[in-house]
């Protein structure tokens, strides 16, 4: 069970600060929620207490989790299906885990592949989703801004 101040994921949203934790009464069911702040655009959301292991809620990263972030980020484009369908499914599942060395590898591929062939329409919303839950994270753990964090990302895959 988290407490109010636990800096959480919450996959697939990004991370958050539990800044309560109240009781809601919806469709005549009382239940408790955790009430987290995300970093980026000020967003609340509300996680219900007893499904936080099926979502798959977990703590942010530590110091050395975030330099194997940013080894992930240096390193060479992984071999993805040439399939743009195929590609887009393998990527989502990544996501979808909310595993933060998962979306860092999706982030540097998809901003690789751009840099080499463009990406289509939905990759470029994907490309931006997954940095997004990563700037959230990165933000909490080394306690800078979305600015600062975003030319960390874009440094480490080669893009300034």
């Amino acid at each position: 069970m988290f407490k109010i101040g636990d800096r959480i994921v919450y996959p697939m949203h990004g991370a958050g600060v539990i800044e309560q934790i109240e009781e809601k009464e919806i469709l005549g069911e009382k239940r408790k929620y955790y009430v987290m702040r995300m970093p980026i655009g000020d967003m609340k959301v509300m996680i219900p207490v007893d499904n936080i292991e099926e979502i798959g809620i977990r703590e942010i990263i530590d110091d050395n989790d975030m330099e194997k972030v940013v080894t992930i980020l240096k390193g060479d484009k992984t071999k993805m299906p040439q399939n743009w369908n195929r590609r887009y499914r393998m990527n989502m599942e990544k996501i979808k885990s909310g595993d933060i060395f998962e979306i860092a590898s999706v982030v540097r591929n998809l901003m690789l592949r751009d840099a080499e062939k463009g990406l289509s329409t939905g990759e470029r919303k994907m490309l931006n989703s997954a940095k997004q839950m990563l700037i959230s994270e990165i933000v909490l753990v080394a306690d800078t801004d979305q600015e600062e964090t975003e030319k960390l990302i874009d440094e480490a895959v080669n893009f300034v």
